[in-house]
């Protein structure tokens, strides 16, 4: 009977490496998803603005709009643009938010290209459920920095996410380049060869 616990516990040996990621297996579970559609249902996006934005992840603050990390991101600097106010469909924002909305979602891609200079962008809102939002309860828009290459083996076979910095230092960083955006004005960085 073998001793060694690699022997006693490992399986079957197969040609497979492992990556633990125990800190995925609140967003399989759904935590901190709402528990429904109303705004008192525990709804991350109402929680987020009353954190410090350390704490919260927030890299902007409008007066009607917010802009902050994804906690499970496709890629580093993957950000949200979200109301403060709970809607749940693009039609139900104002004028004025949806004009603010905007304005953060184009300070975001001027912020990310400072900071890390991405040769593109995916640019979306997910509208239900079915469409594929996670929490479909609160309206948010998400802007995932691309890079050349940055798809690779890792989320395609094994189902990874390889991301190289930390959320906190991330969320600095793109905090400090916000703060340089709008300190410039509306004059943005020429974009990287690849979008021109």
């Amino acid at each position: 009977m073998p001793t060694d616990p690699d022997e006693v516990f490992a399986g079957v040996p197969d040609a497979f490496g492992r990556l633990w990621t125990p800190h995925r297996m609140a967003y399989i579970k759904g935590q901190g998803r709402p528990s429904g559609p109303g705004a008192d249902e525990d709804c991350p996006f109402d929680r987020a603005p009353t954190l410090s934005d350390e704490d919260g992840l927030i890299v902007a603050r409008g007066s009607l709009v917010y802009v902050v990390l994804n906690r499970y991101p496709y890629n580093a600097g993957h950000l949200l643009v979200v109301p403060y106010r709970h809607v749940a469909d693009y039609t139900d924002l104002t004028a004025e938010e949806t004009a603010e909305f905007a304005s953060c979602t184009q300070h975001a891609i001027r912020a990310l290209r400072q900071a890390s200079g991405p040769h593109g962008f995916n640019i979306g809102i997910n509208l239900g459920s079915v469409a594929g939002a996670g929490i479909a309860a609160h309206l948010h828009q998400h802007v995932v920095p691309r890079w050349g290459g940055d798809t690779n083996f890792m989320p395609v076979v094994g189902r990874t996410r390889v991301l190289p910095q930390l959320l906190a230092d991330t969320r600095k960083l793109l905090a400090d380049a916000w703060l340089a955006v709008l300190a410039r004005g509306d004059d943005p960085p020429e974009p990287p060869g690849a979008l021109r």
